[in-house]
């Protein structure tokens, strides 16, 4: 065991799990103070994550966004850069998703890529603002990202309204031949709303995984996001990769756009407010550990939470609202990671 506590990866993959249990634990903790009965609500948490088939399905449907929301932030932050208009890109390739699905007439096989591929257009292109402004003129991607979400939330909104809007608020459907809604899949999950975008988010991650370990282009992105002016001096186009690196970040979350339009919703609801995913894959990243199977299991866990937070409450009679509080609270173990690592750091000694 004390072998194991000086190993840097099993490290780094204990620190995610202790988080994630010292947040259930802290919300266990909070309903005792609020007269509920933890064990029931943590029964019915379970329950609406797993606990039926439909279940099992929503999660999974809630999941595959959150993959992609999650890569996208890992991928920036990889690079040396911190992606926080993840729902801005979001937005701008659910839209495009969406305008593809309706507007064109085409085989599936071409209209369901195409859509996707200009989803992940849209986001890369919304992302290669920042990138450029930080590699041409320093400014900060934190400053421009947040601020470009709520540029993304109200054109998305305006342009719907303008050349999509099919009344209710809603805009017109997507045509068949650009759904990614499964029947089969449904009806072995109890008609939830699960969809074959599991199936790219899980490739996406391969890609991620592929991109920044296996090539040399990987190499050079991660090398620039590690030091700027050795990379530099090693003959690497930093300016080059810094607006790479947020164009394929914002790939990744336009992709996740995507899945919203061609597959949970078919088609995109004028929206007065964010989301929330892009800003989840914040938090699903950092449980993650900026890892391609960590942000696959992170968003497992978060996309089973939100899922199963009415359950808990209809079934417990726990608010859901505590979900957001164990998630927080989930953040916060892994922001104190340094914490973490000091505590297991004085077991292994006295374990000696």
């Amino acid at each position: 065991m004390r072998k194991l506590l000086k190993n840097e990866k099993f490290i780094n993959f204990l620190i995610p799990v202790l988080a994630a249990v010292l947040g259930l634990l802290a919300g266990a903790i909070i309903m005792l103070f609020g007269n509920y009965n933890p064990i029931t609500g943590f029964a019915a948490l379970l329950d609406g994550m797993i606990g039926r088939p439909k279940a099992v399905g929503e999660t999974i449907r809630a999941m595959t966004p959150l993959i992609l929301a999650g890569i996208s932030v890992a991928f920036a932050f990889k690079t040396g850069l911190f992606n926080i208009g993840v729902e801005g890109q979001l937005l701008v390739g659910w839209l495009a998703a969406v305008w593809v699905g309706y507007a064109f007439d085409l085989p599936m096989i071409i209209h369901v890529p195409l859509a996707i591929a200009v989803a992940a257009l849209a986001g890369g292109l919304w992302g290669l603002v920042p990138g450029y402004l930080k590699a041409r003129f320093k400014v900060h991607e934190v400053i421009v990202t947040i601020m470009m979400n709520y540029v993304a939330l109200y054109v998305t909104a305006d342009l719907i309204k303008e050349f999509l809007y099919a009344g209710n608020e809603k805009s017109y459907k997507i045509k068949e031949t650009a759904s990614l809604a499964s029947p089969f899949l449904s009806s072995l999950t109890e008609n939830s709303r699960l969809h074959y975008g599991i199936i790219v988010a899980l490739i996406a991650a391969f890609i991620m995984w592929f991109l920044l370990e296996k090539t040399s282009k990987g190499y050079e992105l991660r090398s620039v996001g590690i030091n700027q002016h050795a990379s530099y001096y090693a003959g690497m186009n930093v300016s080059r990769n810094i607006v790479l690196s947020m164009s394929i970040s914002g790939a990744f979350a336009g992709v996740a756009g995507a899945m919203e339009g061609l597959g949970t919703f078919q088609n995109m609801t004028v929206l007065s407010s964010f989301t929330g995913t892009g800003f989840d894959g914040i938090a699903v990243a950092l449980l993650g550990a900026n890892s391609a199977i960590g942000i696959v299991l992170a968003a497992a866990l978060f996309g089973g939470l939100k899922t199963a937070a009415p359950q808990m409450n209809f079934v417990a009679n726990v608010p859901s609202e505590l979900v957001e509080i164990i998630i927080a609270l989930i953040i916060f173990f892994v922001a104190s990671s340094y914490l973490i690592r000091l505590l297991l750091a004085r077991f292994s000694k006295e374990g000696k």
